[in-house]
């Protein structure tokens, strides 16, 4: 069975892509720009370190 919020999720996903011509770069620029302007707070966290595998 779907589940209906997931495909709706998935429907505006693809209908955002298709206004950009599916061209990632432009769907990139365009989620951080309504990123920049939407008035909730985005949270930046630094990257975590690399641990080395065990047995290198």
């Amino acid at each position: 069975m779907k589940d209906p919020i997931v495909e709706e999720v998935r429907k505006a996903r693809r209908a955002h892509a298709e206004r950009l011509n599916f061209d990632l770069h432009a769907i990139c620029e365009d989620l951080k720009k309504k990123e920049k302007t939407c008035g909730h707070p985005v949270v930046s966290l630094p990257p975590r370190p690399v641990l080395k595998a065990v047995g290198s």
